[in-house]
């Protein structure tokens, strides 16, 4: 029996757990082994990968050409193809701040169609790591503080790309911490991990992602690539997931033998650890083949199930950075901008601007392609608009604020102060790499790379070292001095200042924000971050974006963060629920967002139907002269007082000036349900539920509705 046999059979309808365990039963031993690990060498691999290989080519894995076993390819993407001259959409967080599944299905199959002109049929492109600090590096690649926003935003990415490619979700799990990745044991107690850092991976499972990449760091004493507890009890036999698990980059495991009884299939990129072990714990008695068995089924089945998806014909190569890709991220940039303060200025607010205004637009970032961190999730765009750029094509842009309409400052963070951490690590990792790579799989790795496609390297990379960025956690949410200065100056000679945010995540501002007249954040924007923003400080997109997480009023509001931890307890406190139980006010609150217009949330219900889920309707009123959208936002608190509160709902609404629309909002009852640490069980809910109907997390005068399940 061969891969083709395998394919047909299922088309006649046997299950693909069924037709690969058949097709694996005729796998050699070594073919067994080759599915376990990515096809290529060590040491060629990261000669490879530190000349710009990673945005050369996909990287491929558990391919078997005798039985013809296709394996997969691996590309990132959480912004866009890694591989190739792709679109660069608006970082991760930016388009969690729009609230918007269904804008985000549609980045992900613009995404998931030039992954597969790359070559790429995997995507690591599904970060939720949740933010628990925003000094964490790569903030930027996650959605924000809560897991069920995290995990509806991350499920609507998931089903668009999954059009196209298999997606992987990441990291699993607690990987919220950056420089001590590869050290730092998180300890954290079944009810925190059940009911904080793992419900919405459990959302993307049932989606139906295809693959789950393990984290670097340990869990309760166990490295996440090889904990069984992780892999296997929570992920498979509680979830019933029936994908393939891949392991991290490079480190990702640190044993062969206790990764794959853990439940981890394929250990990536390249044949390292398990080529130079397994086989030999295998002979011991110290690993199964068994388990063996199990992964490589694991593997066939998966690539089996989305067999229609990766042997559908491959878009045309004109679909790359095809203008409705850059209409999109144009799109995104605009709807993901967060207005965050607008005052009047005389007897108008500060924005929007007339186009043709004379507008100072200054600051270190204001002509700089700033796409965000440097590392695995780098998109290689060759079309990018700089927010000054942008503005000149709507404005009559000046360097003087002084003699200007308006000022425009755009200040915030690069690479060089967050992203992915490729530093010192620690000293017992070079230990993994084997003494030298096996000559024939290196001869056919060559061979692999010897004609690929022709890439461009950007020019605005030439100054930066080779290999990824090395921002790592920030140590200060605050700006630059140099930031802070340039705002005070502007904000001095021009009482119509706009200060905009190129971040991550969250910026404190306290020490400058009451003398400016606007704060605009707009994330790290992508390729069209300039006409994206003149979109919004036009008014031609009125904004609708919503924090994804809370800004506090100063750091210390924050729980701890040590980026140089061995050790580290993560609690159910983060975020919003932290601040609200030490009584610390957040400077913005998590969901908060100005419009051009304003709202009202009126006639709310509540309605329970037998066993089904919890629907609240009511509707949304334009109070103020302009079309807008605004997000109602639904927060339970649950009977036990020393739970924290939870977002159960959430719906974008449009409305048309003076008008009203109406929403509704279903609420599936085990978003209610709490963890029973001794059973390790959920319990369904009951008792009294208060249901609070708000624009934000801090919202006090939004209907709440008390309900007895």
């Amino acid at each position: 029996m061969d891969y083709e046999d395998a394919r047909r059979a299922v088309a006649a309808g046997a299950t693909p757990e069924d037709a690969a365990r058949e097709l694996v039963a005729e796998l050699t031993s070594d073919e067994r082994l080759w599915l376990l690990d990515g096809d290529a060498p060590t040491w060629a691999g990261l000669r490879f990968l530190g000349e710009d290989g990673y945005h050369l080519a996909p990287f491929p894995a558990a391919r078997v050409e005798r039985v013809g076993i296709p394996g997969i390819a691996f590309s990132d993407g959480p912004r866009g193809a890694v591989v190739g001259n792709a679109t660069a959409f608006p970082v991760t967080m930016a388009r969690g701040a729009t609230w918007d599944p269904d804008l985000e299905e549609r980045v992900g199959e613009a995404i998931g169609r030039e992954l597969r002109i790359a070559g790429a049929d995997l995507t690591g492109a599904v970060c939720v790591n949740l933010l628990r600090h925003p000094a964490w590096g790569r903030a930027q690649e996650t959605y924000g503080e809560d897991p069920f926003h995290v995990g509806e935003l991350g499920a609507a990415l998931t089903r668009g790309l999954q059009r196209h490619v298999m997606a992987c979700v990441k990291h699993f799990a607690c990987n919220s911490m950056e420089n001590a990745r590869f050290s730092v044991d998180i300890e954290v107690d079944d009810v925190a991990l059940h009911e904080i850092y793992l419900p919405h991976f459990k959302r993307i499972v049932d989606e139906g992602v295809a693959s789950v990449m393990s984290a670097y760091n340990s869990v309760n004493g166990e490295w996440a690539g090889q904990s069984h507890a992780l892999l296997t009890d929570v992920l498979r036999d509680e979830w019933g997931f029936l994908g393939f698990v891949i392991s991290d980059w490079i480190f990702g495991l640190r044993d062969a033998a206790t990764s794959i009884h853990a439940g981890l299939d394929i250990e990536m990129p390249y044949r390292m650890v398990r080529q130079q072990h397994l086989a030999d714990a295998l002979e011991r008695g110290d690993a199964s083949w068994d388990d063996v068995d199990a992964a490589a089924r694991r593997i066939v089945a998966t690539l089996l199930r989305f067999d229609p998806v990766l042997t559908a014909p491959a878009p045309s190569p004109n679909v790359l950075c095809a203008p409705e890709h850059r209409d999109l991220a144009r799109e995104v940039a605009g709807r993901s901008a967060l207005l965050l303060r607008n005052e009047m200025v005389g007897d108008s607010p500060a924005l929007p601007l007339a186009p043709g205004s004379r507008v100072a637009v200054v600051g270190r970032l204001a002509d700089v392609v700033n796409l965000g961190d440097g590392g695995s999730s780098d998109v290689w765009d060759l079309d990018c608009v700089t927010v000054r750029a942008g503005l000149a094509d709507v404005f009559d842009v000046t360097d003087d604020p002084a003699g200007a309409d308006a000022a425009v400052v755009v200040v915030g963070c690069t690479y060089l102060d967050e992203g992915e951490y490729i530093g010192e690590t620690d000293a017992s990792l070079p230990a993994m790499f084997p003494a030298q790579d096996e000559p024939e799989v290196v001869a056919r790795f060559e061979e692999s790379i010897a004609d690929l496609p022709t890439t461009v390297k950007p020019g605005r990379l030439d100054d930066r070292p080779r290999g990824f960025g090395t921002g790592g956690d920030r140590t200060s949410l605050r700006l630059s001095d140099e930031d802070v200065e340039t705002i005070r100056q502007v904000a001095a000679v021009n009482d119509r200042t706009i200060v905009v945010i190129q971040a991550g995540s969250a910026i404190v501002m306290s020490e400058w924000v009451d003398d400016v007249a606007a704060v605009v954040q707009s994330w790290y924007g992508g390729s069209q971050a300039g006409p994206g923003l003149a979109d919004v400080l036009t008014g031609v997109v009125n904004p609708s974006a919503r924090l994804p997480f809370s800004v506090p009023a100063d750091e210390a509001d924050l729980p701890d963060f040590d980026r140089d931890a061995t050790t580290f307890r993560y609690d159910r406190w983060h975020g919003w629920w932290h601040l609200r139980r030490t009584g610390r006010p957040a400077a913005f609150p998590f969901g908060f967002g100005l419009s051009y217009t304003t709202f009202a949330i009126a006639d709310t219900a509540i309605e329970v139907v037998d066993d089904g889920p919890i629907v609240i309707t009511g509707s949304v009123e334009n109070t103020g002269g302009r079309s807008g959208a605004d997000v109602v936002q639904v927060y339970a608190d649950l009977p036990d007082v020393d739970a924290p509160d939870r977002l159960v709902g959430f719906a974008r609404v449009e409305v048309e000036a003076g008008g009203r629309s109406p929403f509704r909002i279903e609420v599936a009852r085990d978003r209610l349900a709490t963890r029973d640490p001794d059973r390790n069980q959920w319990n369904a809910a009951s008792g009294i539920h208060r249901l609070r109907v708000a624009r934000d997390a801090a919202d006090t005068a939004s209907p709440v509705h008390e309900l007895r399940l």
